[in-house]
């Protein structure tokens, strides 16, 4: 099971291992450590389409930045909620402990996370 163990501006501490670009992390692990999305400060469903329907998590945890910059847009919400997909969006320093809470419950979790603005 991942643990995000700290996250600061530009960021985040998995396991040991430090990132310095976006990510995506699953319950199962690191799934993207160099994460783009269409827009930087905007997640469109095609950013994380492909990640959703091969891990097929209950919760997206989404960071949106460390001044939570970064907008989930509606498509991306109308497409969760289509799937029954629970979501929990807000700064990334705000949410990343969500994120661990949800492993440790054993959630089939998946969490996406801008680190800078």
């Amino acid at each position: 099971m991942p643990r995000i163990e700290s996250y600061g501006f530009g960021r985040m501490v998995v396991d040991g291992e430090e990132y310095t670009r976006d990510l995506v992390i699953s319950w199962k692990g690191v799934e993207n450590s160099s994460w783009w999305r269409k827009e930087g400060h905007a997640l469109h469903l095609e950013d994380l389409r492909d990640v959703i329907e091969r891990t097929e998590p209950e919760v997206l945890v989404v960071g949106t930045g460390y001044y939570g910059f970064m907008e989930v847009r509606e498509e991306v919400r109308e497409y969760l909620r289509e799937r029954g997909i629970e979501l929990v969006a807000g700064k990334t320093g705000e949410v990343y402990e969500k994120f661990n809470e949800l492993v440790e419950r054993g959630a089939r979790v998946l969490g996406a996370f801008h680190l800078t603005c």
